[in-house]
């Protein structure tokens, strides 16, 4: 039987253990009210840039930009995004989950797929599976720069522009709230086109420059 110095020195631990453990929620809750902070913040600015390029596939400018062309599919690219920790619940899990039911539909329809994975937990889970990775990059941070992932995912883009793979997907979570995130599958080329009962039969955006350049 424990005798009371061992006992008080547990306590001691457990109590330290505690302290720390406080302290680690904190700084775990202030990382992420400023992630959702700087989400909130970008969710307009993204959804207007969607629906200007998904308007641009119904407009006719003189220069139709490949990003906006729509031609048979052979070949799919998929970017999956996940997390390069562990300790998210099943935020991996389901998102991995949805890119391969994704992927079996594909297959099933005869189309080649190509991956690039965004994030230490799918490089590692799609390392292991028999689809071919074409560009990686993992350690981000928590404050990732658009300069860390140009390179990676031009990879892709260049694959589209060349005719080596005819859609690009991403495929990420979509957060809800901070006890759920769903797992979605989106299109990013060709764009999509958005349906908008305020657009008329006929009409295009006014470019400067030229529409080449700026598409």
């Amino acid at each position: 039987m424990a005798g009371a110095k061992e006992i008080r020195t547990k306590i001691a631990s457990i109590k330290s253990t505690q302290k720390i453990t406080k302290a680690m929620e904190m700084v775990a809750a202030s990382k992420m009210r400023r992630a959702q902070e700087r989400r909130r913040a970008a969710m307009p600015y993204a959804e207007k840039i969607r629906h200007v390029i998904g308007h641009l596939r119904l407009a006719n400018p003189d220069f139709r930009h490949p990003y906006l062309v729509e031609r048979p599919v052979k070949a799919v690219g998929v970017i999956v995004i996940s997390t390069d920790r562990g300790l998210c619940g099943g935020l991996n899990v389901n998102i991995f989950k949805q890119t391969l039911a994704e992927i079996r539909g594909w297959q099933e329809a005869g189309h080649d797929v190509q991956l690039c994975v965004i994030g230490s937990k799918a490089l590692q889970f799609f390392r292991r599976t028999k689809f071919p990775i074409m560009s990686s990059v993992t350690h981000l941070g928590d404050r990732p720069h658009a300069d860390a992932l140009i390179g990676t995912v031009k990879v892709m883009l260049d694959a589209y522009v060349e005719g080596r793979i005819d859609r690009l997907y991403v495929a990420h979570a979509e957060f809800i709230n901070t006890m759920s995130q769903k797992p979605v599958v989106r299109q990013l080329l060709p764009a999509e086109p958005i349906k908008s009962a305020e657009l008329q039969d006929l009409w295009d955006y006014i470019y400067e420059p030229s529409a080449a350049e700026l598409l």
